[in-house]
């Protein structure tokens, strides 16, 4: 490999690492010569060669075959040489353990059937050289052809391995209860879907949206002035509260969302007047009107407050439920929160864990572990005290070696780590595959 050659590599891997890791998309809309714009990967050539003479010597538009290290072509071998390398360290560190479903990859499938699913899951594993028999958790969104009871893909993964169990997002699970019976009331069901008529309205384009932040930005202007937001650290505290509004909207959960339109309420109202006032669309003039005439109602500033005071009492456990480092902590933290306890309180609920898993501990296996545990919590009850969670506790034991003397409890605590309780994140990234999946970014390909 040339000197030139190896530099233009570099260059363009150190690009499509760095887009790879902020998660950003490559391809722009416009990639013409002309274009004033041409996406992500083009422009951080552009710019990585006007501040490298080196890059700008090599990196050039009459570079000929394989040397335009700026084609589609090459940054898809880049992207899938990073996702392979990636790949390979999730599975050389999984290796024969034990471990859980959330997403292996985007794949094209014939249908969105669970049949279809499992067979592109199962080639996966192939691919992979994973044993189905070492899943101990699956979690995905929660539309039927996932968590059908009786022929969704986790019916289909449980029928081959019964270890394989499923969760569902329980902080979505709790939102979707708590909205699913406060709109059983018709007022609250309608409150709804005004909110959300309210939300798709006022962001519907750039030109509402930058009114909307100009009209924030006005108004925390004018109360800095007045000295209506106060604050003990001063000038610091107020200059974070000036730039939130940089990037506000009325996106997030329901409460959140609520809260949103409280606080922002008459930049709202504003906005939907200038939608009114512009009359470019008798439709949009008509329901802007509809809207600010809800909004002033008694009945929708009622709903609104009652339904943010209950909605408000559930947010806390919402959002430890999202927690990224959420487990099954709720019961093996006992473990090590309540060393000086009598034994029988904290194994009693670590053996119902064990309970759970019959493929990895025998009734045999059962009753050792009653007992091993209790030779484990007396003989590391000073030297653990102070870890304070479960992955650390783990890192513990393998280094004192504990893992292997004691080898019943450490796999009880890798059961533990790889149970899925938050799948909050996954259904994030499906919410957001209409972002990245556009006709021009599946040149791409879904790598």
């Amino acid at each position: 490999m040339d000197v030139a050659y190896r530099t233009r590599l570099t260059a363009t891997l150190d690009v499509t690492r760095f887009l790879l890791k902020q998660g950003l998309p490559f391809r722009g809309h416009d990639e013409s010569l002309s274009s004033s714009n041409k996406g992500n990967f083009l422009e951080l050539i552009e710019w990585y060669t006007q501040r490298n003479d080196e890059v700008a010597k090599t990196m050039n538009e009459n570079a000929l075959g394989n040397n335009q290290m700026k084609s589609p072509t090459v940054q898809k071998d880049l992207t899938r040489a990073c996702a392979a390398e990636v790949t390979n360290v999730i599975l050389n560190d999984i290796k024969d353990n034990i471990f859980s479903l959330m997403i292996l990859a985007i794949v094209h499938v014939s249908d969105t059937s669970a049949i279809s699913l499992k067979k592109a899951i199962d080639e996966l594993f192939a691919k992979h050289k994973l044993s189905l028999s070492r899943l101990r958790g699956q979690g995905y969104d929660g539309v039927s052809n996932m968590r059908g009871e009786y022929n969704g893909l986790k019916a289909l993964i449980l029928k081959e391995n019964s270890s394989a169990r499923y969760a569902h997002c329980f902080a979505h699970q709790l939102q979707l209860v708590v909205i699913a019976v406060a709109k059983s009331n018709r007022i609250v069901s309608d409150f709804f879907q005004y909110v959300a008529m309210i939300v798709n309205i006022t962001g519907a384009s750039c030109k509402r949206k930058d009114k909307f932040r100009q009209l924030e930005h006005d108004r925390l202007v004018e109360c800095l002035e007045k000295g209506d937001i106060v604050s003990g650290k001063g000038k610091k505290k107020s200059r974070n509260q000036f730039k939130t509004t940089r990037g506000y909207s009325l996106g997030g959960s329901h409460y959140m969302i609520i809260i949103r339109l409280m606080s922002t309420w008459t930049s709202v109202l504003k906005v939907l007047e200038n939608v009114y006032d512009d009359g470019t669309n008798d439709d949009n003039s008509g329901i802007a009107t509809r809207l600010i005439d809800k909004m002033e109602s008694y009945e929708f500033v009622f709903v609104m407050h009652l339904m943010k005071s209950l909605l408000g009492i559930t947010n806390e456990l919402s959002l430890a439920l999202q927690q990224k480092d959420q487990n099954i902590v709720l019961v093996l933290d006992m473990m090590v929160q309540e060393m000086n306890n009598p034994f029988s309180e904290s194994s009693t609920e670590l053996l119902h864990l064990a309970e759970l898993y019959p493929g990895d501990f025998s009734l045999t296996d059962r009753v050792i572990l009653e007992d091993q545990l209790e030779t484990y919590i007396q003989n590391v009850r000073c030297e653990f005290s102070m870890i304070e969670d479960l992955g650390s506790l783990a890192k513990k034991m393998v280094e004192t070696s504990k893992n292997t003397i004691f080898s019943l409890v450490y796999h009880l605590i890798e059961l533990a780590l790889v149970l899925l309780v938050a799948t909050a994140s996954v259904e994030r990234f499906f919410s957001t595959m209409k972002i990245i999946k556009t006709n021009l970014r599946n040149r791409m390909g879904d790598e």
